[in-house]
């Protein structure tokens, strides 16, 4: 009788755990996911059009052209001489260096594509599985959990169930 007072007493102020293993059915699957930026590496060309230069002939000279620098030639002929052959020559000079003066000229003369490439960062967002959020059922009792195993709608686990009285 001492024995059955004892155990009753220890029952009373030491609670009983019972504990089972079975099985629930997966009824829904929730991926959860973490995001990271990265950045990625891209060849991008583009086309420079690269003026080319040239000389170019111009228009001949005019008339009133050769004839000033012929007056100005002269001018500067006989001043520089004080005689007329003096002025003859300033005069034949002159013309000669107005002639040659709109000869030719330096200009663009048309254009050659340049193909350039650089490698340029283009962001974007990784997205990786955090973890899932399984829910679950076992018998009329509904749970959910955290797993980072991949299971799928219908398939059985393993679930603790544990009853703790006080």
């Amino acid at each position: 009788m001492i024995k059955k007072v004892l155990v009753i007493c220890l029952t009373a102020y030491f609670p009983v755990t019972a504990n089972a293993e079975t099985y629930a059915k997966i009824t829904k699957i929730t991926p959860n996911y973490t995001y990271s930026k990265a950045y990625k590496k891209e060849k991008s060309c583009y086309t420079v059009d690269t003026p080319i230069y040239g000389k170019t002939l111009n228009r001949g000279t005019t008339g009133g052209d050769v004839f000033a620098g012929m007056l100005l030639g002269s001018l500067l002929g006989k001043g520089a001489t004080g005689k007329d052959k003096g002025a003859a020559v300033g005069a034949v000079l002159g013309g000669i260096i107005a002639a040659e003066k709109n000869n030719t000229t330096t200009s663009i003369i048309g254009y050659e594509p340049i193909r350039n490439c650089e490698i340029i960062q283009i962001p974007e967002t990784i997205e990786t599985i955090k973890n899932y959020k399984i829910d679950y059922e076992w018998g009329d009792v509904m749970g959910s959990s955290y797993t980072y195993n991949r299971y799928h709608v219908g398939q059985h686990i393993p679930i603790s169930i544990s009853i703790i009285a006080n």
